[in-house]
Parts: C-alpha cells; sequence; structure tokens
C-alpha cells in the first residue's frame, strides 16, 4: 500500500491534509463506508481520489454534473493520473473507445451519471472490472427529501450489487438529518456500517444578511451600495431571466459594468463569460442559478440573491461560493415578497399531478409518430390547450426520462415509451408528498428571511446542528 501522505505531496502538491480528510482516507483504506458532508469548496474529493490512487482496482465515481466531470478529470488528467468520464457529452466513436479502455483495465478513476447504468454494454464492461471504490458524489440527490432528487441515484442499491459492494464513500455539502439517513437506506447500508463525517456548515468569514425590499428601484439601490461597499467579484443570482434583463438595463444605465449568464445563451457563449469571470478581477456576473457548478474562485467578495430562492439547500451551496480564501465576504438576500409568486409559480410547475402524466404517457404511447414528428409544440398544445405559460411539459417528460420511463428525446425525434408509467409519478399520494415537501423548504426560506436573532443559527438548525452564536457573523447579532 502506498503512502498516502506522499501522494497528497507528488500529485496533489499540499503538504498537510485539512479538517477531517486524513481520518476519512484512513477508514476508506480500511475499506469501510463513509458518508462525508462538508461545505463547498473544503477538499471532499481529494477524501475518495487519494485512496483511489492506492487501491488496485478501478474507483467508480457517480456524479450527476457533466461538467464539473470534466472539470475534475482534466485537472486529474495534468496530475499525470489516469482519469476518465464516460458520459452524454460524448459521440459514439469517443464512448466505444473508452468503452474498451476500461475493459482492457486502464484508468484509476472513471467518472460517470448514474443515467450510464441504463446500458447494458457499461454495465457488462464494469462486471469485468475489480470496482476497489464507489463515491458517490452530490450524495442528497439520492433523496427524495434532498434539494436536487434524481431518481437514478435510488438504484445505487443496485449499482453497488452489480460492482461486488465495494466499499463506498458519499459526498454533499448540504443535507438534512431526514436527507442523511434516507442516503445510508438508498445505498443498501446499515447506520453500524456507515460512519458519518460532519464538518459542519460554519464559514466565519462569511457576513450574512437580508434586506426586505419592494419594487425594482429599492432592489436596486441596495446592489449598488453592495458593490460600492465590497470592491472585487461578485455574483448576483436571479431567478428569472426576464428579471435579470431588467436588472442589467439599470445597471447599463447606472455606468456599472457587468456579465451575463443564464440558460438561454448558447454553450459557447457560457463558457466564454465563465472563463473571463475566473480569469478577471473585480468582475459582475449577473446570474441564474445555472452560474455556480465549476465556479472555484477563491476570491469572489459578494454573493446577492436579488430574488428568494427555493430552499436553503440551494441557497447555502450558492452562498458558499463566496469567500473561499478566508476573507470578509458579503452575502445578502434581497427579499421582495413579490418574488412569492415566482417561486410558488415554480412549485406548480415542479409538480404535475398524476392525471397529467397519465395523459403525457398515453399521448407518446399512442401517437408516437405524431409526436416526434410535430415536436413539443405539438405535445404541448395537446398537454395543455396551447398556454404558453405553462411548463409541466418540460418537468413531465424529465421525470418520465428520470425514472426510465422513456428514452430519446423529441429533440432527435425519437422519444419512446420503454417502460410502464412508475408508480412513483402515477400515485397522486407521492404526488402530493413531493408538493408539500417543496412547499415547506419555501416556507424555511421565508422564515429565514424573518429571523430576528441569528441567521447562521438558523441555518445551523435546519441542518440539524448545534451552533455557538458569535457577536459579528451576521447582520442580526453584531449590533
Amino acid at each position: 500500500m502506498k503512502n498516502y501522505q506522499t501522494i497528497l505531496k507528488n500529485f496533489f502538491g499540499f503538504d498537510a491534509f485539512r479538517g477531517l480528510q486524513e481520518e476519512i482516507i484512513q477508514r476508506t483504506l480500511k475499506n469501510q463506508h463513509s458518508l462525508v458532508i462538508m461545505p463547498t469548496g473544503s477538499g471532499k474529493s481529494l477524501t475518495y481520489q487519494i485512496p483511489a490512487l492506492n487501491f488496485d482496482g478501478l474507483t467508480v465515481v457517480i456524479s450527476p454534473l457533466i461538467a464539473l466531470m470534466k472539470d475534475q478529470v482534466d485537472g486529474l488528467q495534468k496530475k499525470s493520473i489516469d482519469a476518465a468520464y464516460i458520459n452524454s457529452s460524448l459521440n459514439k466513436e469517443e464512448r466505444e473507445k473508452r468503452y474498451k479502455l476500461v475493459a482492457e483495465g486502464h484508468y484509476r478513476l472513471l467518472y460517470v451519471t448514474p443515467e450510464r447504468f441504463r446500458k447494458s454494454e457499461f454495465v457488462e464492461i464494469l462486471k469485468k472490472r475489480t470496482i476497489s471504490l464507489l463515491a458517490v458524489d452530490e450524495a442528497h440527490c439520492i433523496s427524495e427529501w434532498g434539494h436536487d432528487f434524481r431518481p437514478d441515484y435510488t438504484r445505487l442499491k443496485e449499482f453497488r450489487d452489480l460492482m461486488s459492494n465495494p466499499t463506498t464513500i458519499a459526498l454533499t455539502a448540504t443535507a438534512t438529518p431526514r436527507v442523511q439517513d434516507d442516503i445510508v437506506i438508498q445505498l443498501g447500508l446499515t447506520p453500524k456500517e456507515v460512519k458519518i463525517f460532519h464538518e459542519g456548515i460554519e464559514r466565519e468569514n462569511l457576513f450574512l444578511e437580508c434586506h426586505e425590499v419592494w419594487g425594482e428601484e429599492e432592489k436596486l439601490n441596495h446592489i449598488l451600495e453592495i458593490i460600492q461597499q465590497n470592491p472585487g467579484n461578485g455574483i448576483v443570482y436571479f431567478v428569472l431571466i426576464k428579471d435579470l434583463n431588467r436588472m442589467a438595463e439599470l445597471l447599463r444605465k447606472k455606468k456599472v459594468r457587468y456579465l451575463k449568464y443564464h440558460g438561454d445563451l448558447g454553450g459557447e457563449e457560457r463558457k466564454k463569460i465563465q472563463d473571463r469571470f475566473m480569469g478577471g478581477e473585480n468582475n459582475l456576473v449577473l446570474a441564474t442559478n445555472a452560474f455556480g457548478m465549476g465556479i472555484d474562485k477563491e476570491n469572489i467578495r459578494y454573493v446577492t440573491h436579488a430574488q428568494i430562492p427555493s430552499s436553503l439547500e440551494s441557497y447555502y451551496q450558492e452562498i458558499g461560493r463566496a469567500g473561499r480564501d478566508g476573507r470578509h465576504s458579503v452575502c445578502t438576500l434581497l427579499y421582495d415578497e413579490q418574488d412569492l409568486n415566482i417561486q410558488l409559480q415554480f412549485i406548480e410547475w415542479n409538480n404535475p399531478a398524476a392525471g397529467y402524466y397519465d395523459r403525457l404517457y398515453r399521448l407518446i404511447y399512442d401517437q408516437s409518430e405524431r409526436v416526434n414528428a410535430e415536436g413539443i409544440e405539438f405535445v404541448r398544445e395537446q398537454m395543455t390547450y396551447k398556454n404558453r405559460n405553462d411548463f409541466r411539459l418540460e418537468t413531465a417528460l424529465g421525470m418520465l426520462d428520470r425514472y426510465g420511463v422513456t428514452e430519446g428525446d423529441l429533440d432527435s425525434k425519437n422519444l419512446t415509451i420503454i417502460s410502464e408509467l412508475s408508480e412513483e409519478l402515477s400515485s397522486q399520494e407521492s404526488r402530493d408528498i413531493k408538493l408539500r415537501l417543496e412547499q415547506e423548504k419555501l416556507y424555511q426560506m421565508v422564515l429565514y428571511t424573518k429571523e430576528e436573532i441569528c441567521r447562521k443559527a438558523f441555518i445551523h438548525r435546519y441542518f440539524g446542528l448545534e451552533y455557538q452564536e458569535k457577536c459579528g457573523v451576521c447582520d442580526l447579532d453584531s449590533g
């Protein structure tokens, strides 16, 4: 067995471990399972990458984030570590080449999405390798109580069985006690088998504040004040692209320079903006939550939410991009009660009723040729009677795919039913539980804005953690 401290120095360039890293690595090297909860940017990936270089077999890393996979693999390859990813971004030739290399014994680390396990050819190739370690990144996606539930993650017990139940490490930045319990269950493990390493969510250098505002003028004035008082790089988050564009116009009139990043931009344009932000100084980016994955810029001085997020989990992850250099950074939420209507509308779109899923299933099944020939506008017309402000269809199509009910897509004109409608989608009781869960998460977010003692303490309570209140760490207890 190699010396893991030597690996830390020679491959990653660090002289010492941080926090709980070394203890987690020692446990993994003893082939014991762990659940790791660490703040964003605290070095979670090292806790499986170093053991991967110690084991003789393959380490499989399951992640839902295709962009981050490429970034991590590129970084490992620059360190002369034999790593690769296999996901939908590869063409058939590239994918088959990597399948062949996996089968021949290449790669120490292999990054895949959970959906990859739907492919029988991938499963057969994995069976030819000894899997020493399974690392599950963004592990909160396992749980329907998490803030980014992915149904394929619920098959992780099955995946572990296919790989002969390797040593497993699950990692996330945010997990309530309920989500922690569910992660262990979904992995097919027992609480006695899994040690939870929780570094807490405390970031002493982050100053949390919330201002109640009314209308875009008050919002604009607060943003201008934040920019003036916190020179350096910053992110201002919006929920809706149209509101982002409106604020951009107001800032332009005030001679404020900014970048814009949102899902309506093309892939090349988004990459160009991200590169400019990462490589520059004193950059302000106006963004939707599409911006952030892969952003590991140390000196972000402020993160402002111009509209209320959907949950404390997503809010905490986004403010976690501030102050990674340990210096004072400001995290501001501008709460306009009118913005609640946006999130309530999103909750409605995110939770189609069981009857909606049934109608969509029947439409695709009965009229497959026409559905693929005429595309999404035909389907929308059949499902929502030409109401262009109803976005349940996008959610429902995504969920049919995530639950393995369909394969292909309308853009490629090959959307096909491949299994029965799953119980999770056909049961109204299940749909109602999910709806109430999202409503409760939003309610907790509203309570956060009303907190009158200490917002950091509120966040800690939400995640089931104790917190020693300290003067000066947020706007409420600093006098």
